[in-house]
């Protein structure tokens, strides 16, 4: 074998690591494109439902209004007719407002046909009749042939009886023609009713079902009515084309209404774009390799020994995989130096994206060592929680047996005051794991500033002077006393970061009241009465660009290791949670000032009453049903509850419970964990469990829970009391819960 064709030979084997690299990350780029697109189509899908559900929103919002004018309590029908079609004039999304009777016959509409129509066989005056909210019905309109979605709205006499039904026809056909529109054709967009008739039609040639016609057998239809179904679908027509549809979540209202929102794309157009690049990306990569091989060609035939040895062990060494091999000076001249130059310049550009990706491994070793330190953390504090609630419950008791021994008696009090103090231990972890929802008090922000104050100087360090200016008589606002404390925690370390050779740091509070020429970081303005808390430092300061990103999430320019990007950002999330707002302001070389803005209370907060020490007598005497599958904690509450007077049944998880239900008829309470084993959650065996008994009152309890208890629909508003928690709480909330009016 000749010399420059072993040469060739080492050159191509070592043009494989580098090419195969690229191909990989061409067939990456093309499966990241078509990704996208799919989360493109369902964005799509949901923003139209979204739009649709704002639209019935505005329809309640006019119904509402209409309901209390004075030119529908009339019945003169011609004057009733021409307000409803100055009405409609101004709202040119509807095909027509009417009213009916409440014996179904119509009485006047906006078209001022004089028509008479009997309405009782609609399924909207059905459930209308029965109802005192909104209900929707998609269907064809009986003049207009037109697909409508019905949104009627029962108005009733202060004594609730049916005075008319308001009833407002949406077009359905021009809401999806001006999405078609807004999404440049692109996309295809059928609604259909539950039964599967279609309401509106895409517009491609692809699709032949005609408006009013029925998809009910079809495959499309049976995705779009499986309620766990996945998120896309494609499906094949008559004529072999693919179709990929996705289906929007929508709302409660048009999911109990019927109406499915679909919207699709053929498959050929919906790869077109990365299979268009990746053919152009291997085109690309398949001459620039050709080219190669005929360079190394030519060189080769007139290269000489030495320098193709020195070739052939570069080549050698990049096939291994060394990356850090380089032909090292003097090259020769011409072609042969140029390709000991290229392959060298190969080496770099690999080692370069060899290291690229091992800092890309690493971080997300970090973020996932990040997640379960939070996992860990919250899991922690939960089952200490469920520990603390039986340690300070039992201490309680303890007291109450040992009042006349005082030794002992202070003991027990010890031991509820270390329950408490481990409590504020288990609100700090979760905290810092991000899955404690706010608990809001009415506080005076001055107090609190002054708590921590010799937390903040400890924190800052004997070079930097810090100085507190704090108005006397602050308004009071409603926040988060620990996060108030992980926020100006957050911006002092901040402050001491950009003061590495000492300065001036001063927190200030004062009250204020902001214009609409005042803004937020975001350019809003929110007028209004607030508490400001500021922290000022004259440190290095931030340029505009930083300064208009630095509440963005990870952003940080800080050190790798030194900052996760999370500090300001957690502090605008929680401002704004709690009502207010957020301003800063920095230059570099003359320090930052951030100011936190939180509402003023509008009226002041009532005095807290005494705690009371014991309870001297029971407090009820209803029967409760305790669902918590820990043993200690739920023999702890099933004493505490006879104690307290009240028929006590237990079980340890929701299916266990929802048996009980189904058996027994004298419950009056459940008193449920929120994350319960067994495949059921409080909230979902609430839901179950007032299907099951419409009257059942719900208290939850939870040591720790991702997101504040959202109610389960029909169960009403949700009560949660935290652990741990003391008998004067646990009985305060049960009474409560308790004494609430029916639903």
């Amino acid at each position: 074998m000749s010399l420059h064709t072993r040469l060739l030979i080492l050159v191509i084997a070592s043009m494989l690591v580098p090419a195969g690299l690229v191909g990989l990350r061409f067939m990456q780029n093309r499966s990241s494109d078509i990704n996208a697109a799919l989360t493109n189509l369902a964005a799509a899908a949901d923003e139209i439902a979204g739009d649709l559900n704002e639209k019935i929103q505005g329809t309640a919002q006019l119904h509402y209004g209409l309901a209390r004018a004075r030119d529908l309590d009339t019945r003169d029908k011609a004057a009733c007719s021409a307000f409803l079609s100055e009405v409609r004039e101004e709202h040119p999304q509807f095909t027509g407002i009417l009213t009916i009777d409440p014996d179904g016959s119509l009485f006047c509409d906006s078209l001022r046909t004089n028509r008479s129509l009997d309405l009782r066989d609609r399924a909207y005056f059905k459930q209308a009749l029965v109802s005192n909210r909104v209900v929707l019905e998609p269907v064809f309109g009986r003049l207009t042939g037109i697909s409508v979605l019905q949104i009627a709205y029962p108005v009733r006499s202060d004594a609730g009886a049916l005075k008319l039904i308001l009833l407002a026809s949406f077009n359905l056909r021009k809401f999806a023609e001006f999405h078609h529109k807004r999404l440049l054709g692109e996309k295809d967009i059928l609604l259909v009713d539950g039964k599967g008739t279609v309401l509106v039609a895409p517009s491609g040639a692809g699709w032949t079902e005609p408006v009013g016609g029925s998809i009910a057998g079809s495959e499309l239809f049976r995705f779009a009515a499986t309620p766990d179904r996945e998120a896309f679908h494609e499906v094949t027509d008559r004529e072999g084309r693919a179709h990929v549809w996705s289906v929007a979540a929508g709302s409660p209202s048009t999911r109990d209404a019927g109406l499915y929102i679909l919207v699709g794309r053929s498959k050929d157009g919906l790869v077109a774009a990365a299979n268009r690049r990746l053919y152009e990306d291997l085109a690309i990569l398949t001459v620039a390799s050709l080219l190669l091989l005929a360079a190394v060609w030519i060189l080769a035939t007139v290269s000489v020994g030495r320098q193709v040895g020195r070739l052939a062990a570069m080549a050698k060494n990049l096939g291994r995989g060394d990356l850090s091999a380089r032909i090292p000076p003097p090259h020769p001249g011409g072609e042969l130096g140029g390709l000991m130059t290229l392959l060298n310049d190969t080496a770099e550009s690999l080692q370069q994206q060899r290291a690229a990706i091992a800092d890309l491994n690493q971080k997300l070793s970090q973020s996932q060592k990040m997640e379960a330190m939070g996992q860990l953390t919250g899991g922690v504090a939960h089952d200490f929680n469920n520990l603390l609630t039986v340690i300070l419950g039992n201490s309680e008791h303890l007291a109450d047996r040992l009042a006349g021994d005082k030794e002992l008696h202070r003991i027990a009090g010890d031991i509820a005051t270390a329950a408490e103090r481990g409590s504020d231990l288990t609100r700090s972890l979760l905290a810092f794991a991000r899955k404690q929802p706010l608990r809001p008090r009415d506080i005076d922000i001055a107090g609190k500033l002054l708590d921590m104050e010799p937390l903040l100087r400890r924190s800052l360090g004997e070079h930097i002077e810090c100085t507190f200016a704090l108005d006397a008589d602050l308004w009071m606002t409603s926040v988060d006393p620990g996060q108030l404390a992980t926020a100006l925690l957050n911006l002092v370390l901040n402050a001491r970061d950009a003061l590495p050779d000492g300065g001036k740091l001063t927190v200030e509070a004062r009250n204020t009241s902001l214009g609409e020429s005042d803004l937020d970081v975001n350019g809003e303005p929110r007028p209004g009465d607030y508490v400001m808390v500021a922290v000022t430092d004259t440190g290095t300061g931030m340029t505009a660009e930083v300064a208009s990103r630095a509440f963005e999430p990870f952003f940080t320019t800080k050190e790798v290791g030194k900052g996760t990007g999370l500090g300001l950002s957690m502090v605008y999330g929680f401002v704004r949670q709690s009502g207010g707002l957020v301003q800063m302001q920095s230059e570099p070389g003359h320090g930052s000032v951030v100011r936190l803005f939180f509402p003023r209370l509008a009226t002041p907060p009532a005095e807290d009453p005494l705690p009371a020490e014991r309870i001297a007598a029971p407090d009820g005497s209803e029967t409760i049903l305790v669902v918590e599958d820990d043993d200690m904690v739920r023999a702890y509450v099933e004493n505490e509850l006879k104690a307290l007077g009240y028929r006590v049944l237990t079980r340890s998880n929701g299916p266990a419970a929802l048996d009980l239900l189904r058996q027994r008829g004298d419950i009056d309470l459940l008193f449920t964990d929120v994350v319960m084993p067994g495949g059921i959650f409080g909230p979902e065996l609430a839901r179950q469990a007032t299907a099951l008994r419409p009257g059942l009152k719900v208290l939850f309890t939870s040591g720790y829970t991702q997101d504040p208890v959202k109610t389960p629909d029909g169960v009403g508003d949700a009560r949660i009391l935290t652990k741990p928690f003391r008998r004067k709480d646990l009985a305060a909330m049960l009474r409560a819960a308790l004494s609430a009016p029916p639903r």
